[in-house]
C-alpha cells in the first residue's frame, strides 16, 4: 500500500504540469483563431444605396481531395497509434499527448468536421435514401474507429475523439456520482442515438449536428444558446468526467456494443493483481468492475430468476415503449420543415402576433397549392408513426436489457474494467504498482 501512496501521490505532482502545458498550447489554438475571424471581418462595407449590383452568389470549392485522403491518414495514424501507447506501451503520458494533438488537429484545425459521431446521420440518411451518395471520407471516419474498437476496445476514445480529449484537459476534480445515477443517465445516450436516426432517416433535421456542444467552440460562430449550453457541460466536466462521452455521445452506444466483443482489450495489470484498489480510486469513470466470489448458491440462484424474469419482461418493455412512441408522433413529426408550415396554414390564428417565417414567405411566393403541402406532410407524419414504433420499442428494449445486465453477474477474482463502458484512458494502469 505504501508502494501505491507512493505511486499516486509522484503522479499528482506531475498531473498540472502536464495539463498546463496541454492548456497553453490550446490558449495559442484559441488566439490564432479568433485573430483570423477577426482578421477577416476588417474590410470596408459594401455600398448599397448607389448604383450598388448584388455579385453572383459563388458556392464555395470543395475541400482537396488530397486534403480529404490526409484526414483519413492521419485518423488511422492516431489510432494505430493511440492503440500502440494503450496496449503495447501502457503509457498514460502518451494517450494524454496524442489526444491533444487530436484535439488540435481534429478540433481545432478541422472545425471539429469530418466528425465520427455525426457520420451516424450521414450513414442512415444513405441507406434509407436512394438520393444520398455518402461521401467516402465520412464513411471512413465512421467505420474506422468501429473496426479498431471491435480489435482493441475503445481506443478512439482515449486520444483520437476531439469532443473526449477536450473533456479530458479540463477535467481536474473529477468526482464519482455512484452506479445508480450513472444507470439513469446512462439511458440518455440510447434515447439520442435513436432520435439522430429518426430525424435522418425522415429527412428532417441533423440534430447531432445542430446542437453539437464543441463544433461551435471549434468554429467561433456558435449561437449564444449553444455556447451556453457548450459552457455548462465543460464547466460540470471539471467535476463529472467526460459528461458528454458518458451521457450524451450517440456514437459511444455504438462503441459500447462492439467493444464488449473485442478480441484485445486493455487489462489494469500485466500480473497477477494484488487488490489494492489503487485503480478503482484512479477511474473517474467507474469503470472498474470489482471482484466477485460465490459464496451462496442460493444467492446465484435467486439472480439468475431475477435475470430471466427482466428478460420475459422485456416484450412489455418494448411494446409500452413503441406505443409510447407512437401517441408522440405528431410532436415528434413537428421538427420537419413541412409538417411545421402544413401546421401553420391549418392553424394560423395560433402564431398571429408573430411576423411570417422566411420559410413561409418563400412557399407562398412558390405558388405551390397547400393541398400538395398537406399530402407531403401527412406522408411525413405516417413515417414518424412508423419510426415513433421503432424508436419506443428500440428504448423500452434497452431499458429492459439494462435492467436485465445489471441483474446478472459475472464472477470475477480480479480488478477488471468494464469492456463496454471503459474509455481506456490507461490511467488505471499509470496508478497500478504492478509493471511486469
Amino acid at each position: 500500500m505504501d508502494l501505491g501512496k507512493k505511486n499516486r501521490t509522484s503522479h499528482r505532482k506531475r498531473k498540472p504540469v502536464k495539463k498546463g502545458i496541454a492548456l497553453a498550447v490550446l490558449t495559442l489554438l484559441f488566439a490564432w483563431q479568433m485573430a483570423s475571424t477577426y482578421a477577416i471581418q476588417r474590410f470596408p462595407k459594401p455600398e448599397f444605396e448607389s448604383g450598388y449590383i448584388t455579385p453572383e452568389t459563388l458556392l464555395p470549392t470543395p475541400r482537396a481531395e488530397i486534403l480529404e485522403v490526409m484526414d483519413v491518414a492521419v485518423l488511422l495514424m492516431a489510432l494505430s497509434l493511440v492503440t500502440w501507447a494503450v496496449l503495447k506501451r501502457r503509457s498514460r503520458n502518451l494517450v494524454f499527448w496524442i489526444s491533444v494533438f487530436s484535439l488540435a488537429y481534429f478540433g481545432f484545425y478541422r472545425e471539429g468536421c469530418v466528425c465520427s459521431i455525426g457520420a451516424i446521420q450521414n450513414v442512415t440518411l444513405a441507406l434509407s435514401s436512394g438520393s444520398y451518395i455518402i461521401p467516402w471520407t465520412v464513411l471512413a471516419f465512421f467505420m474506422a474507429p468501429l473496426v479498431f474498437t471491435l480489435a482493441f476496445g475503445r481506443t478512439f476514445c482515449a486520444g483520437v475523439c476531439p469532443f473526449g480529449a477536450f473533456q479530458d484537459l479540463i477535467s481536474w476534480r473529477p468526482q464519482k456520482i455512484g452506479p445508480q445515477l450513472n444507470a439513469v443517465l446512462g439511458v440518455i445516450p440510447y434515447i439520442y442515438l435513436a432520435l439522430a436516426v429518426l430525424y435522418a432517416a425522415t429527412k428532417t433535421d441533423f440534430i447531432i449536428c445542430r446542437y453539437d456542444p464543441f463544433v461551435g467552440i471549434f468554429r467561433f460562430d456558435a449561437t449564444f444558446g449553444m455556447f451556453l449550453f457548450a459552457g455548462v457541460l465543460l464547466l460540470s466536466g471539471i467535476f463529472i468526467a467526460r459528461p458528454y462521452c458518458r451521457f450524451l455521445c450517440p456514437y459511444g452506444v455504438l462503441l459500447n456494443w462492439i467493444s464488449r466483443f473485442s478480441r484485445h482489450h486493455m487489462t489494469i495489470t500485466p500480473s497477477v493483481c494484488i487488490q489494492c484498489r489503487l485503480c478503482e480510486d484512479s477511474c473517474p469513470y467507474e469503470c472498474i468492475e470489482k471482484p466477485v466470489t460465490v459464496k451462496n448458491p442460493d444467492s446465484r440462484q435467486t439472480t439468475l430468476k431475477k435475470f430471466i424474469l427482466a428478460i420475459l419482461l422485456m416484450p412489455f418493455f418494448m411494446l409500452l415503449g413503441g406505443w409510447t412512441g407512437s401517441q408522440l408522433h405528431e410532436s415528434l413529426a413537428l421538427v420537419n420543415g413541412k409538417v411545421w408550415m402544413a401546421n401553420e396554414l391549418l392553424h394560423p390564428e395560433k402564431d398571429a402576433s408573430q411576423p411570417e417565417t422566411i420559410e413561409m414567405t418563400a412557399f407562398k411566393a412558390s405558388g405551390k397549392p397547400a393541398s400538395e403541402l398537406y399530402a407531403e406532410a401527412a406522408e411525413i407524419i405516417r413515417e414518424f408513426y412508423i419510426g415513433g414504433w421503432i424508436v419506443g420499442g428500440f428504448i423500452g428494449l434497452t431499458i429492459g436489457g439494462l435492467l436485465a445486465g445489471r441483474l446478472m453477474t459475472r464472477y470475477r477474482t480480479d480488478f477488471e474494467p468494464n469492456r463496454g463502458t471503459c474509455f481506456s484512458c490507461v490511467r488505471c494502469m499509470d496508478y497500478c504498482p504492478i509493471k511486469s
